[in-house]
């Protein structure tokens, strides 16, 4: 399978590689839907040859528990016009973290304060990472 070139527009600091097609457009869906809503330090960590529960985390943090409503909000509104309804979302009414089980990938909006303190990079240090420059 061809490695995903991402466009300019996300410019990602490094190509993304895509277990099958689809979940290259989920992934880069929700990376845009973040970008459209100014969401900071937008991360993919690629967990396929680490995790046997998911192949990707997506995660970006918001200023405050209404942005990353705002994102979420956009996060899900962008996946459904593409048919790509995640299998289960927790953590919006608090707004702290917000995480959308979409199956092969996992997205993850947090507050800046609850990403520091969670660290999932440094738990997935293990991971490839991909870091998408913030929007602007």
């Amino acid at each position: 399978m061809n490695e995903l070139t991402t466009t300019t527009e996300l410019q990602a600091t490094t190509p993304i590689p895509p277990t099958n097609q689809f979940t290259d457009e989920r992934i880069l869906t929700a990376v845009r839907a973040i970008q459209e809503k100014k969401g900071l330090d937008i991360t993919v960590l690629d967990l396929s040859a680490i995790s046997s529960f998911t192949d990707y985390f997506v995660l970006c943090s918001g200023t405050s528990d209404r942005h990353v409503k705002a994102i979420a909000d956009e996060i899900e509104k962008k996946l459904y016009e593409i048919k790509a309804k995640p299998h289960h979302i927790e953590g919006y009414e608090d707004g702290q973290w917000v995480l959308f089980d979409c199956g092969d990938f996992i997205i993850h909006a947090f507050t800046q304060m609850t990403r520091q303190f969670y660290d999932l990079e440094r738990l997935w240090r293990d991971a490839k990472k991909y870091s998408f420059n913030d929007p602007v």
